[in-house]
């Protein structure tokens, strides 16, 4: 991701990355280490993202978005807002009530936080990106104040009844992101 943004020029296309994460805690820019409070032998990444610490593991979707906001003539708050926005359309259209929080970025459902969101932007381009929770061992979120919160609950699509195959939730939640950020069309590599 860093590499990809530090030489992409003005005429470069936006890129999405889809994927699912070993086991491993991110500890972001702003992350204190006083939020790892049992990681056990899950490794910890310092990484350059926005935000304190949090997990990642197999049956969690991981999207990095590399986009440039400049060319697009977004902000920051564009950005999350549009992100947070296609994780709650989602979630709706599964009969899941989400919200926002001010100050405490990411989507949240009655029973806790279900999607993460940790960015950056170097030269007006985006990179990191977002974490939404499909169906995933939820064990390792103990060993830490998720997003620097004390006892922050977390939770899944799973717990939640949504039992689709990862690779169909993928796809399903993909199309809702591609809307919230204005783009057309999608070419897979």
């Amino acid at each position: 991701m860093q590499q990809f943004t530090e030489t992409r020029d003005a005429h470069t296309i936006d890129e999405l990355w889809l994927l699912e994460h070993f086991p491993v805690y991110t500890l972001g820019m702003a992350g204190k280490t006083e939020h790892l409070l049992n990681t056990g032998n899950i490794p910890v990444i310092s990484v350059d993202r926005g935000g304190q610490v949090t997990y990642h593991g197999p049956g969690q979707l991981i999207v990095y978005l590399l986009i440039d906001l400049k060319r697009r003539n977004w902000g920051i708050k564009q950005l999350v807002t549009a992100i947070e926005q296609a994780i709650i359309d989602f979630l709706a259209a599964q009969q899941i009530t989400a919200t926002r929080r001010d100050k405490a970025p990411g989507v949240y459902v009655t029973t806790g936080k279900i999607a993460a969101l940790g960015l950056r932007v170097r030269k007006g381009c985006c990179y990191h990106g977002l974490s939404l929770n499909i169906n995933m061992n939820l064990t390792p979120f103990s060993g830490i104040n998720p997003c620097g919160y004390q006892n922050l609950a977390v939770t899944q699509l799973y717990d939640l009844g949504i039992t689709q195959p990862f690779f169909q939730i993928t796809t399903e939640f993909l199309a809702y992101l591609l809307n919230t950020l204005a783009y057309t069309s999608m070419k897979q590599a």
